[in-house]
């Protein structure tokens, strides 16, 4: 009988929320199972949280595990034993954080602030390093702002299908139908930067940040600042409305509302507002230098490019490396229309699993039956621009099939640039294919990644089982002897 004397909550999510955050749960739903102890997993994914924890069974729990890497509600676990980690420690090592939790030697956690007080969600994290902050921070801005890039893309795209120009009054193929559409999907990229930009301050003060933020933003985006100038507004916002709960921290309760209502706002919307009005136009100019500069290798030198944005997708599936070449992606379609660049992204993180499908596929007596049914899911990933489903396989041999898959994604994203695909949304996979410009070429570089990286891993496969059965065979050949 499993030993229920232990019990522990768990939180969960990454930031787009679409597979580590539930990739993270499963494991430590499964390591708790093996330990022997209960667990209730809450999920931070793409639809919002779900199996939101109680705060009886935040009481009843020995200890809390936070694998994420967006910001979470903090103050409830005041009081408790704490293991924090990346999501991405939460899939690769799961037992490892269970075994934290059973020990009972992790620090308890202490919330900065008292429940109900402005500072309610300010994070007290001294085990954590800053850039590890920093990173957290930046990715709650794109987990959240990512909604508003998926939609706003897709449906500039679709309108598209009335002609290049039919949101345009004054030409011959305007449509008022496909101009409705656009214009909903300009409105929507419109209000990225903006949420980018508060959800970072917000991860860092809470709603005093995203206030001041948000109105960064606004002016970030006004003044062709982009998401430089969003990174910038939302940092300052965040660690300036930081500063001022400190400051005011000795404010008595009867000013509460006051300082939370009056107060914070207008002195976070003026410094920030001020501040992003006088540099917005340097930042501009920094920002446009930049995207010009990635925009001319596509031209250029697009083996380069195709090697640099495939390594660093195939690097970390998902990770933070992988994310930067996307959030990059994203940030050249949004601002200057370039489909091009993302096009590349997408192929990059499509052809990881892609490589684990066709090599349990063709080399099927070399992998388990667990393995040969999770590479066929792979195509179902693939398709769907999910690059996580190749993490269970490389977490095995990292030092050997990273490898593999950088140089599988590499040949993807160089074939894409070399034909000049273009994918005008930012996510969906082949689910947006009547959207892209030379789609069969889009397809044919996923699948030329995939084959090369497939057969190259399934050799490798291969030499392991062989080496590992003559191994095996060693001994009993010396005891006949």
């Amino acid at each position: 009988m499993p030993n229920k004397e232990k019990f522990f909550v768990a939180v969960t999510g990454c930031p787009t929320g679409i597979a580590h955050t539930f990739m993270a749960e499963a494991a430590l739903k499964k390591a708790a199972q093996q330990a022997g102890v209960g667990i209730r997993v809450e999920t931070n994914g793409a639809a919002g949280i779900e199996n939101t924890l109680t705060d009886e069974e935040i009481a009843r729990a020995d200890a809390v595990i936070i694998a994420s890497d967006k910001a979470v509600e903090m103050a409830r676990f005041h009081g408790k034993p704490l293991v924090r980690a990346s999501v991405g420690h939460g899939v690769k090592k799961a037992n490892e954080l269970v075994a934290r939790a059973i020990s009972g030697n992790e620090a308890v956690y202490h919330h900065e602030g008292s429940i109900g007080s402005a500072e309610t969600n300010t994070v007290k994290s001294e085990e954590e390093s800053l850039g590890r902050l920093l990173y957290k921070a930046l990715m709650n801005g794109v987990s959240n702002m990512l909604p508003f890039v998926v939609a706003g893309g897709v449906l500039i795209a679709v309108s598209f299908f009335w002609g290049i120009y039919s949101f345009d009054p004054t030409n011959a193929q305007y449509n008022p139908f496909a101009a409705s559409i656009f214009n909903l999907g300009k409105l929507s990229f419109s209000m990225m930067v903006p949420v980018f930009t508060a959800f970072i301050a917000y991860s860092i003060s809470n709603r005093p940040g995203f206030v001041a933020g948000f109105v960064g933003g606004l002016i970030a985006a006004n003044v062709g600042a982009g998401f430089l100038g969003g990174i910038i507004a939302g940092f300052a916002a965040g660690y300036f409305m930081k500063w001022v709960l400190h400051v005011t921290r000795s404010f008595p309760r009867s000013l509460e509302g006051f300082k939370s209502i009056f107060l914070l706002p207008l002195v976070g919307v003026l410094v920030i507002g001020l501040v992003m009005t006088h540099m917005g136009d340097s930042i501009a100019a920094i920002n446009k230098g930049m995207m010009a500069w990635v925009a001319g290798l596509e031209h250029a030198n697009p083996l380069i490019l195709g090697i640099v944005v495939g390594c660093m997708s195939a690097f970390d599936l998902g990770g933070p490396v992988n994310k930067a070449a996307y959030v990059t992606g994203t940030m050249l379609l949004a601002e200057q229309g370039n489909a091009l660049f993302m096009a590349g992204v997408m192929t990059a993180s499509m052809v990881p699993p892609l490589v684990i499908a066709f090599a349990t596929v063709m080399f099927k007596k070399y992998f388990e039956k667990e393995e040969q049914a999770a590479g066929l899911v792979n195509f179902i990933l693939s398709a769907t621009f999910i690059a996580e489903g190749a993490i269970p396989f490389a977490a095995k041999d990292p030092l050997r099939v990273i490898p593999i898959l950088m140089l599988s994604s590499s040949i993807g994203a160089t074939l894409t640039y070399w034909f000049h695909v273009a994918v005008p949304a930012p996510h969906g996979g082949l689910i947006i294919l009547p959207l892209v410009t030379h789609g069969m070429l889009w397809i044919a570089s996923i699948v030329c990644g995939g084959l090369v990286g497939g057969v190259i891993y399934g050799f490798y496969r291969k030499r392991k089982y062989l080496a590992q059965a003559a191994s095996n065979a060693a001994p009993l050949n010396n005891s006949l002897a």
